[in-house]
C-alpha cells in the first residue's frame, strides 16, 4: 500500500482545480453551447477548451515536472519520460453536456509510474465530487464510498451502460437477473459503480486513458475491481494512450461479467 501523505498536496491542488473547472463550465450548461467536431461522433465546446485551458493552468502551474496528458490538447511524446503525469478529460461526457442531460463529468487523475494513484470525477450539474488516492479510500463529496455487496446469488443485479451500445444491442446478453441502464459519460458511470448505484459497468466501445484513469481510482479504493475486457489490468502513460473496452464493478461480479463478456469485442 502507498503512503497516502505523498499525494496529499497533489490531491488538494487536483480539488481545487476540477472545482474552479467545474465552476467556469457550468454557466455554458443548457444555454445552446455552440458544438463542433473533432471526428465522427466527437464533438467539442468552447466549455471543454475553458476546462482544459483552467486544469493545465492550475495543475502544471504547480507542477511544472509533472507531464500532461488531456482529450483536448495537442499530446507530446515528452510526457513517456515523466514518472508523474496528469491525465486529465475536461468533459467526459460532452454529447450529454450539449444535450442538456446532467450525466457528464470532468475527470483528473494523477498517474505516478505507470500506475494511477489520484482520481477526480466532479459533476458541476449535480454537484457530486467523488475522489480517492491510492491506499486512502474513496469519497463523495467528503463522505466515504463502497461499492455495493451484490453478488452471483442475488435476484437482480445492475448494470449501466452507453446508450448507443444499449441501442445497437451489445449488452443484450445481459438477460434477467441483469438489469441494463442507460447512463452517460465513462467516468460518471464508473463513479455510480464506486458509491454502489450500479453493480457493474460494461462497454466495448473505444476508451482512452484520460476516460478511465480518475475514475479507476475510485473504484478500486471502494472495494471494486476494473479491467480490460478479459480481464486484463490497465497500464497508463503509453505511447498510445488508446483502449478497446472496459470493464468496471464492484468486485464481486467482476470474473462472472469477464465470462459473460463475448468474443465478439472488435480488435483495435
Amino acid at each position: 500500500m502507498r503512503n497516502v501523505s505523498e499525494y496529499d498536496a497533489d490531491l488538494d491542488l487536483a480539488i481545487r482545480a476540477i472545482r474552479a473547472a467545474g465552476e467556469a463550465i457550468l454557466p455554458a450548461f443548457r444555454s445552446g453551447q455552440e458544438v463542433r467536431y473533432k471526428g465522427p461522433d466527437q464533438p467539442v465546446t468552447d466549455a471543454d477548451l475553458e476546462a482544459d485551458r483552467i486544469l493545465h493552468e492550475m495543475l502544471l502551474g504547480a507542477r511544472p515536472e509533472y507531464g500532461w496528458l488531456s482529450e483536448e490538447t495537442k499530446d507530446s511524446p515528452a510526457r513517456l519520460a515523466k514518472e508523474r503525469l496528469w491525465v486529465v478529460d475536461p468533459i467526459d461526457g460532452t454529447n450529454s453536456f450539449v444535450q442538456g442531460i446532467a450525466e457528464f463529468g470532468i475527470s483528473v487523475a494523477l498517474v505516478d509510474r505507470g500506475a494511477p494513484v489520484i482520481g477526480l470525477v466532479f459533476n458541476p450539474a449535480t454537484d457530486e465530487l467523488y475522489h480517492a488516492a491510492a491506499g486512502g479510500g474513496a469519497f463523495l463529496n467528503g463522505a466515504p464510498i463502497r461499492v455495493s455487496t451484490t453478488d452471483e446469488r442475488a435476484e437482480m443485479r445492475t448494470l449501466i451502460g452507453s446508450r448507443w451500445e444499449i441501442r445497437r444491442g451489445e449488452l443484450a446478453h445481459f438477460t434477467a437477473p441483469w438489469r441494463v441502464s442507460p447512463l452517460g459519460s465513462t467516468a460518471y458511470k464508473m463513479a455510480k459503480v464506486a458509491d454502489g448505484t450500479a453493480d457493474v459497468f460494461v462497454s466495448s466501445g473505444p476508451k482512452n486513458e484520460w476516460d478511465v484513469a480518475g475514475a479507476a481510482v475510485i473504484v478500486v479504493e471502494a472495494g471494486g475491481r476494473v479491467s480490460g475486457p478479459t480481464g486484463e489490468p490497465f497500464r497508463y502513460n503509453q505511447p498510445d494512450p488508446a483502449w478497446r473496452g472496459v470493464v468496471a464493478s464492484n468486485g464481486l461480479l467482476h470474473d462472472a461479467v469477464l465470462a459473460m463478456n463475448p468474443s465478439h469485442l472488435p480488435d483495435r
